[in-house]
């Protein structure tokens, strides 16, 4: 079975009946050459999937970079997951924001639409009720920024696949947790 995902809900029941569900886990790291490919080999190599990943430079005194990884897994699956990433080196912190309380998470999109005609009017009402911005604009087509969480997204691209959805690229989801906390070094 497979459900719409979203933080911490269900995207579906494996073989053996357990719930799989997605996880958005936040890791802060130094900014060095091969970090990015550890935590990376680390998922390859033991068969777990990235459902999506943004890493930045997010700490210029520190020279520290925060990676965003949404994956999917069974409970033991993810303890497993955050256990591994927090023994690899250089990483200072690891954040399961799907549990660790409630975290706000945003992800970018540029959707080109090609077309004519009453296609083209309409995926203008469409992208101005998703408060998508028109970034790019030629007789034919259309390039639209949309901002939101996943399903939102989702959303907008699959309505305009009838009206002429001709490329898509997707940022990846960015995410932090609410209120006071922060995500700081733990040595």
């Amino acid at each position: 079975m497979r459900g719409q995902r979203g933080p911490g809900e269900i995207c579906e029941v494996n073989a053996q009946n357990e719930t799989v569900n997605s996880h958005t886990i936040a890791v802060l790291v130094d900014n060095e050459p091969g970090v990015l490919a550890r935590v990376i080999g680390l998922f390859s190599g033991r068969g777990y999937n990235i459902e999506s990943l943004t890493v930045a430079k997010t700490d210029n005194v520190n020279n520290m970079s925060r990676i965003t990884i949404v994956t999917t897994g069974t409970p033991m699956i993810i303890e497993q997951i955050k256990a591994q990433l927090s023994r690899l080196v250089p990483i200072h912190n690891v954040k399961d924001l799907t549990i660790d309380g409630a975290s706000v998470e945003r992800e970018l999109a540029l959707v080109k639409v090609v077309g004519e005609g009453e296609k083209r009017v309409e995926s203008l009402r469409i992208a101005d009720i998703f408060r998508a911005r028109v970034v790019d604009s030629s007789n034919e087509s259309f390039v639209f920024e949309i901002v939101g969480d996943t399903g939102k997204l989702d959303a907008f691209i699959r309505l305009m696949e009838p009206l002429g959805l001709a490329d898509v690229s997707r940022t990846g989801v960015a995410a932090i947790s609410r209120g006071v906390k922060a995500m700081d070094v733990a040595y």
